[in-house]
Order: C-alpha cells, then structure tokens, then sequence
C-alpha cells in the first residue's frame, strides 16, 4: 500500500484527494529530473510509491499530455501540456497582473514611479504603473508607448536579444540617438540593467531591468525620477534595490537579467548597401 499524502499538505488544510495528490508530486519529481527524465522504477521508489500505482498514475497523465514515455528508453518526461500551462501562466497578458506586488514592493523601497513595459517594436507599451505618494513631476498613461532605443525600459529588453533589429527600430528612433543606442546596450549588458538621463522626456531619468522567461526578454520593470533625484550615483542604488525585490518577489519562471551577459550583439546599426 502506498503511503498517505504528505504531512505537509494536509497539515495547512482538509487532507488531500490521494490520487490527485500522487499526480502532482510525480509531476514535480518529473520537473527535477528535467531532460533527462526518470525510470519507472526509480521515480516510484524516489516518491515512497509502488510500481502498479505509479504506473496507473502515469498512465492517466500521459493521456493527457502531461507526461510522455520514450518509446525507447522508457523513460519518463514532462509532457507539453504541463509544459504549456506555465507559458499560459506567464503569458505578457497575465504579466501585469503577476507582477503587480512586485512593483507596489520597488515603489515602497525607491519612492518612486515604476514602471512596467512591453517591446513592441519599435516602441515599448507601458502596461503597468505604480506611484510613489510623494509628487512626481513625470506623465505616463498605462498604454501608451515610447521609442524603445532611448527609454531604459527599451533598452533593457533590447539588450537581452540575440541581435538588436535596428531596422525595425528606426521607425521611432532618431538618427542621433541611433549610435547612441549600441553604447548603451553594451552597458546595460555589463551592468545588468539599462538607464537614461534626459533622453526620453527632459529632466526625467529613468533605470530599468529586464524579466526574462528561460533566458528571453519578456518584459522590463523601470523606476523613473527627475534627474536631480536620480543621477548616475544613485541609479546604481536604486538598480541593486531593484534586483533585490525581483529576485525575491519574482513568480517562478522569471528571473532578471543577468549581470555581465555575454550575448553577442553587432557592434553597431547596420547600414543598408
């Protein structure tokens, strides 16, 4: 007979559905093991479980797609289904609504405005704003969108792509900002956040760091202030403040950028010939 349900699960609640129970815990066992994948045998005996009753259990999940069996090997792996179900999780839809604690919490530690953007070539769309209590002397709408090569939240993003696509960027950008743009993605990657001074609206900075879903750029999280509140100094603080709150705050999946990247980019705009 197979054990009861963990202690530790029925202890917060009413004891779980057995079977259901089972189910999710060699779901779990099945995302440690990642590629690699497990035998019968072993993710039974790993779970305390016996071979009939995880075999069962495994049947009805490969039914519906959340666990599949090498043909081969035997093996057993996450299926695309689960899979699935995080990417819906996690989609840039639901994004604002996840990371909302995580920006109130950005905005109770800076006191200032935060910002979260999306790229949308050539532009980033603000889709989420928290405001500190004190004034701010900065306007933003929750979507409206600004050039994304000269706002730290655009560059943020663009800075963890495999390539930044300066065609696409020229639509929005300025012809003197364009050069300005490699240099400060190159930053960005070193420093693991992006910044501006004055270069999107005048007398506002702003620094930004991007969210990445397994290594991609999904979104960008900003605090904006008027430049004599936010200067070369303190974005560095306000940057490590910001890293903290992700890092902790962050729903599973999602990660800041890393600091010191070491993707490629091109050294600069190309031109057409």
């Amino acid at each position: 007979m197979d054990p009861a349900p963990s202690k530790q699960a029925s202890a917060t609640g009413p004891p779980p559905v057995e079977a259901l129970d089972r189910g999710l815990r060699l779901l779990e066992r099945l995302a440690e093991a990642g590629p690699d994948g497990l035998a019968l045998g072993p993710l039974a005996s790993s779970l305390d479980l016996n071979k009939s009753t995880t075999h069962r259990s495994l049947a009805t999940l490969k039914s519906r797609d959340y666990v599949i069996q090498d043909p081969i090997s035997g093996l057993y792996r996450l299926g695309p289904r689960a899979v699935h179900l995080v990417d819906q999780h996690l989609d840039q839809d639901n994004l604002p609504g996840l990371l909302s604690p995580v920006l109130e919490r950005i905005c109770q530690e800076v006191h200032e405005l935060v910002h979260l953007g999306l790229f949308n070539p050539p532009w980033v769309v603000y889709t989420a704003k928290v405001e500190p209590e004190r004034a701010v002397r900065v306007w933003s709408r929750v979507g409206s969108r600004a050039p994304a090569a000269t706002t730290a939240l655009g560059r943020a993003i663009l800075a963890c792509l495999p390539a930044v696509p300066y065609d696409d960027l020229r639509a929005a950008t300025p012809t003197s900002a364009e050069a300005n743009l490699t240099e400060a993605i190159t930053a960005a990657k070193r420093r693991g956040y992006a910044s501006e001074q004055g270069e999107n609206e005048p007398g506002i900075a702003c620094v930004a760091i991007a969210v990445l879903r397994r290594g991609h750029p999904r979104a960008a999280v900003s605090v904006t202030a008027p430049t004599e509140r936010l200067d070369r100094t303190r974005e560095a603080e306000v940057a490590a403040v910001m890293r903290r709150v992700l890092n902790d705050y962050l729903p599973p999946g999602l990660a800041p950028a890393p600091v010191g990247s070491n993707a490629g980019h091109p050294a600069g705009p190309q031109t057409d010939v």
